[in-house]
């Protein structure tokens, strides 16, 4: 228990517990449940007409207005939609800490360190807990803005809209919605777990956690210039 304290104060000390020890079931089910209860808190408390309105405002630059109309009899309302994502994000989140941790397993036979699937699991989970703080500050922001708020506009730890605040139907609105700076407080754990863990410089640590992400959001920068 004492993990989920001195991760955030001394995180190399813990790492250095969970190489012998690795644990993730307490701080992925944290992880999960923080971030399922925020989406369907949000979407218990948003404006069911003015959402609806929203979706279907996102969605008319790239279709008809026949095409318009047939979505909005199949598009699930509000309060369908906070439970269709909180199952969600507990059916994808475990799927991709499994990801990681297979990542992690070819990651240390390149580099000639031997790490386990549940160690890859530990690292995952446990860098992965500030996320928490995105979660927290969405659920505060549904009881102090209007009703009438859109999901992204709430991810207050995000490029957009923390740095900017672009149209939907910018060319760089996907990239600047979906990356958190929290990733870097991530980028630094995980990086420091494995430094940890292999004695390796933070260049191959640093290396080895952030090739994933590099790659998500470079495949993101080049279809937004091209």
């Amino acid at each position: 228990m004492s993990h989920l304290i001195n991760i955030f104060l001394e995180p190399g000390k813990v790492f250095a517990e969970l190489k012998e020890k690795p644990t993730f079931v307490l701080p992925a089910l944290l992880s999960i449940v923080a971030a399922a209860a925020s989406i369907f808190v949000y979407f218990m408390f948003v404006d069911p007409e003015w959402f609806a309105s929203h979706q279907l405002q996102a969605l008319g630059s790239e279709m008809s207005k026949a095409e318009l109309e047939q979505v909005s009899k199949m598009m699930p309302g509000a309060r369908t939609s906070g439970y269709i994502g909180a199952v969600s994000v507990a059916i994808v989140t475990p799927i991709i800490y499994c990801i990681f941790s297979l990542y992690y397993l070819l990651a240390g036979k390149i580099t000639g360190n031997v790490i386990s699937f549940k160690q890859g699991l530990s690292l995952t989970a446990w860098a992965s807990l500030p996320m928490i703080l995105a979660s927290v500050l969405l659920v505060v922001g549904v009881f102090t803005s209007s009703a009438q708020t859109s999901l992204e506009s709430l991810q207050l730890l995000n490029i957009d809209p923390l740095l900017v605040q672009l149209p939907m139907d910018h060319d760089w609105s996907r990239l600047a919605k979906s990356f958190s700076l929290l990733n870097f407080w991530v980028w630094f754990l995980s990086a420091l777990g494995w430094k940890t863990w292999f004695r390796t410089g933070w260049g191959q640590a640093l290396g080895v956690v952030m090739l994933p992400s590099l790659l998500i959001y470079g495949v993101m920068a080049l279809m937004a210039l091209i």
